[in-house]
């Protein structure tokens, strides 16, 4: 058995290594470092992909909710609603531009921000709403946008972990995650299921008026060269980024089938016990399994993250402190606030590996050592 890996993107290269290695050469070729052919290409292929109007690409996925909230003309004072089990990512941004981060609990079986609890976090000063797509799986959307059209809010879609996913209105309507929102925001980083070999993001959206300053603000605010129009950012894809993005976006599918595939195993052999719950997968989402992420209940987690290392299976824990507890918050005295299924998720889930390359051998051993480790 080949030695197992949270996430294994070097079996995953070596199957598309022609195609990279021909792309990254074609950028050295051209010298087109910035903003070259292939990050043009790809901005139109990942369009085409999510059959959005417009990707504005850009250098990771903060940067892109960064660029999102200042393309939207979001003000300091301005409360942005946003769940606290998430990325740091996410809430870091509402900081850095002195937009004030309204923490609300998650759904205890989706991990996603709770829209009951949206409603009664609005206030006056409320202006957007950040639903996460946690670990692959989408929030609930439609209830956001309702939400959000009632009370004339923006929504910024965090899609960084469930780039390729669908979400199916109750209409039957499907639609990408981070394309239902006025902007989408996601990171390529290289563990996430569409992954560069170095950091990268993208926006997404169908207003071409906002396409176009998202653009410009990502590019120093400018749209003709030394004519800034508005305050903005360096914040680019680089051409060779966004080569091995073009390559790896035509697997992008078949990714999702592989990890989904790996997660119905998982799911089969722990069907049956009560110490683990597995994934939760809502009817308006699938489930693209950015993380395969278990609920325990009456197990030491510690001593098996521990257990399982012991056997050389690697395991996570997103994330050990939720955002509303964390120091560079304190200012918020968010510390203080009582999120209650925020605080028992924290202390319960445990993530194992997953990605594209889990042969059946491997499955067969971590679900052996997890069960192992229970039942004992």
């Amino acid at each position: 058995m080949t030695p197992i890996q949270m996430v294994d993107t070097k079996k995953q290269y070596l199957k598309i290594k022609e195609e990279v290695d021909a792309g990254i050469q074609e950028v050295l070729d051209s010298a087109a470092y910035i903003n070259g052919k292939p990050v043009q290409d790809f901005a139109k292929n990942l369009s085409a992909y999510l059959n959005i109007a417009n990707t504005v690409t850009c250098g990771n996925g903060t940067d892109a909710l960064q660029i999102a909230m200042m393309g939207l003309g979001l003000e300091p004072g301005d409360e942005v609603i946003t769940p606290s089990f998430t990325y740091i990512a996410t809430v870091e941004v509402i900081a850095l531009l002195r937009l004030v981060p309204v923490f609300v609990d998650v759904d205890p079986k989706t991990f996603c921000i709770d829209p009951e609890q949206v409603v009664k976090a609005i206030t006056p000063r409320t202006r957007a709403i950040v639903p996460v797509h946690l670990y692959g799986h989408a929030a609930n959307m439609e209830a956001i946008l309702e939400i959000a059209q009632n009370h004339k809010l923006f929504v910024i879609e965090d899609n960084a972990q469930a780039i390729g996913g669908d979400y199916i209105f109750k209409d039957g309507t499907k639609k990408k995650n981070g394309t239902m929102g006025h902007v989408g925001a996601t990171s390529f980083y290289p563990s996430k299921n569409l992954g560069a070999y170095g950091d990268g993001g993208a926006l997404f959206t169908e207003e071409n008026e906002l396409a176009l300053r998202l653009k410009m603000i990502a590019n120093h605010g400018q749209q003709v060269r030394y004519y800034h129009e508005m305050v903005g950012c360096n914040s680019r894809l680089d051409s060779i980024q966004a080569a091995i993005l073009n390559a790896k976006l035509k697997q992008l599918d078949s990714y999702i089938s592989a990890r989904q595939q790996a997660a119905a195993y998982y799911d089969a052999t722990f069907a049956d016990n009560k110490s683990l719950t597995v994934p939760f997968i809502a009817s308006y989402s699938t489930h693209v399994y950015h993380q395969y992420t278990l609920l325990l209940e009456g197990v030491d987690r510690d001593g098996m993250a521990k257990y399982l290392a012991e056997q050389k299976i690697p395991s996570m824990i997103y994330y050990p402190v939720p955002v509303h507890r964390q120091k560079m918050f304190a200012s918020f005295s968010s510390s203080n606030i009582v999120l209650e299924v925020t605080d028992w998720l924290t202390d319960r889930v445990i993530s194992l590996p997953m990605h594209t390359e889990l042969d059946e051998e491997q499955l067969q051993y971590i679900t052996h050592h997890v069960l192992n480790y229970i039942n004992a």
